[in-house]
C-alpha cells in the first residue's frame, strides 16, 4: 500500500531533486508502409505516424498534470529508414525527402524528436545503406526534429571499417552543413555498437525489426535524486553508498514505471520497456558528474573516477531491475559532456580528458557524448575515435556511441551553445597524431573470440 510516507517523498524528488521522466517514446514499425513508389511510400509513412501518434503528446501532457510528475520529452522512434525506403530510393536525395516526410509528421504530432534515420551495417553495407548514409548530412541540416544513427558494429559480427571510416567523413560534412549553427546536426547523429532495438533515448533511437507494429517505451532520469540520497551517507562505507544507490534507483524507476503503464493503457499501445538511464540537463544539480563528486572525487577525471562510475552503474541497474519487469535500451549512468553541467566544470578546470571520458565508457552505458571537438579536426581523426570507441563495445559485450561534434569556426578553449536538452560545452582537445594508415585500410575488424557462443 501507498503510504503518505511515500508521496511527500516522491513530490520532493520532483519540486527539488530534479526527478522527472526523461521521455515517452513510441516505436512505430513503417515496415508495412514499404512502397517502390516514392511519393506512396512517405505518404504512407506520414498516414500511419500520424494514426498512431496523434494523441501521443496530449497524454503525456494529461499524465503530468494528473500525476504531478515531469515529461520532458516526448518522442517517436521508427523502423531504420535504410530498410524502409530501400524499393523507392535510387540515390542519396531520395532518403532526404523521407527524412522531411519525418520531420513533417513529427511537427504534426508535437513530438521533441523523431528517431530511426537509421542504417545497421555492423558487417556489410547494402547500396541502400549507402545511400542513407551518404544523404544524413543534407537530411539533418534541412530538418529540425530528425535523429540519425548508425550502426557500425558488434560483438557477433566485429566492426565494419569501411562504415567507421566513411562516417568520419559524414560527420565533417554534418558540421559543415550545419555550421551557421555551431555544427548543430552533429548533436543529432549517433555512431553505434551493439546498438539496442528498444532504446528511447535520442539520438540512437530506432524501432527493431524485432519489435511489434507499436510500443511504448519509457526512459527514467533523475541524477539529482541520487545525488541528494548520497549527501547524507558522506564518509560512509562502500557497502551503505551502494544500498543507498540502489533504494534510489528503484524509487526512480517505480515513477517511470508507472508513467509506462499508464501512457501504454491510455494509448492502447502495448508496454515495451523502461530504461533506467541517469540522464543529466545542464540545470544545476542534475547532473550525474556531481554524484560522482558526492562519491569521492573532486572532479570526474580525477584518479577514482573510472571505479567510481562502474560502481554507480551497477548499483542503478541492481535496484532499477527490481522495480520494472521490462528493462532494456541501454540501461546506466549517461555522461554527456554538453548536456551535465558537472562534465562541463571538469572539462573547464582542466580534470576531464577525451582519453579520461574513453575510459569511463568501459563501466558505463554509453559512449563518447556531446563531446564539442576543434572545427578543423580531420575526418580520419573523427574515424579513428569511432573505431577506439566500437571496440571498447565489441569487446565488452555492450552498447557503446560516439556524438562528436566538430564546431567549424571554434579551436580549444571555445565555448558552443547548442541550447534546451543538448546544453553548451567547451571545445576539447583531440590527440593530434595521425591515424589516416589505420583507417583506411578498408575491410572488417573481426569479432572477438567470445562471441562464437551458438
Amino acid at each position: 500500500m501507498i503510504n503518505m510516507f511515500e508521496v511527500n517523498e516522491t513530490n520532493k524528488m520532483i519540486t527539488q531533486e530534479n526527478l522527472d521522466v526523461r521521455t515517452i517514446t513510441m516505436g512505430i514499425s513503417l515496415l508495412d508502409c514499404i512502397s517502390d513508389d516514392l511519393e506512396k511510400l512517405n505518404q504512407n509513412i506520414y498516414d500511419k505516424i500520424l494514426r498512431l501518434a496523434h494523441d501521443l503528446v496530449p497524454t503525456g501532457e494529461a499524465i503530468e498534470r494528473e500525476y504531478g510528475i515531469p515529461i520532458v520529452n516526448k518522442r517517436i522512434s521508427v523502423t531504420p529508414i535504410a530498410l524502409v525506403g530501400g524499393n523507392a530510393c535510387k540515390k542519396p536525395g531520395d532518403f532526404v525527402t523521407i527524412a522531411k516526410t519525418l520531420d513533417k509528421a513529427a511537427h504534426e504530432v508535437g513530438v521533441n524528436f523523431i528517431g530511426g534515420y537509421s542504417a545497421l551495417v555492423s558487417k556489410g553495407m547494402t547500396k541502400n545503406d549507402e545511400n542513407l548514409i551518404r544523404s544524413i548530412p543534407e537530411a539533418l541540416a534541412a530538418t529540425e526534429r530528425i535523429c540519425s544513427s548508425v550502426n557500425v558494429g558488434s560483438t557477433k559480427c566485429g566492426i565494419n571499417m569501411d562504415a567507421v571510416r566513411l562516417m568520419g567523413d559524414i560527420v565533417k560534412e554534418t558540421a559543415e552543413l550545419t555550421k551557421d549553427q555551431d555544427s548543430l546536426g552533429c548533436a543529432k547523429l549517433v555512431v553505434l555498437c551493439n546498438a539496442p532495438d528498444d532504446n528511447p533515448f535520442m539520438a540512437g533511437a530506432f524501432h527493431g525489426v524485432t519489435e511489434a507494429d507499436a510500443i511504448i517505451n519509457v526512459g527514467v532520469s533523475g541524477p539529482g535524486v541520487v545525488k541528494q540520497a548520497l549527501t547524507e551517507v558522506r564518509g560512509k562505507n562502500f557497502e551503505i553508498l551502494c544500498e543507498t544507490i540502489k533504494k534510489t534507483a528503484f524509487k526512480v524507476t517505480r515513477v517511470g514505471q508507472l508513467v509506462a503503464q499508464e501512457a501504454s493503457r491510455r494509448l492502447g499501445v502495448p508496454f515495451g520497456i523502461i530504461d533506467l538511464s541517469l540522464a543529466p540537463t545542464p540545470a544545476v544539480g542534475d547532473s550525474v558528474a556531481e554524484i560522482l563528486c558526492e562519491i569521492g572525487v573532486e572532479y570526474p577525471g580525477a584518479p577514482g573516477t573510472t571505479a567510481a562510475l562502474a560502481l554507480l552503474n551497477d548499483q542503478v541497474k541492481k535496484g532499477g531491475v527490481m522495480a520494472s519487469s521490462y528493462v532494456g535500451g541501454l540501461s546506466g549512468a549517461f555522461i554527456p559532456v554538453s548536456e551535465d553541467k558537472g562534465m562541463i566544470d571538469a572539462v573547464t578546470a582542466g580534470a576531464l580528458t577525451i582519453e579520461k571520458l574513453e575510459a569511463m565508457t568501459c563501466v558505463c552505458s554509453v559512449g563518447l557524448d556531446m563531446i564539442a571537438v576543434p572545427g578543423d579536426t580531420s575526418a580520419a581523426s573523427i574515424a579513428g575515435v569511432i573505431a577506439d570507441e566500437m571496440a571498447i563495445g565489441m569487446v565488452n559485450q555492450k552498447t557503446t556511441a560516439v556524438r562528436l561534434i566538430p564546431v567549424i569556426g571554434k579551436k580549444v578553449g571555445d565555448n558552443v551553445e547548442f541550447g534546451g536538452l543538448l546544453g553548451y560545452a567547451p571545445v576539447m582537445p583531440v590527440n593530434r597524431f595521425n591515424c589516416e594508415n589505420f583507417v583506411d585500410r578498408g575491410g572488417r575488424i573481426p569479432a572477438p573470440i567470445h562471441s562464437f557462443k551458438n
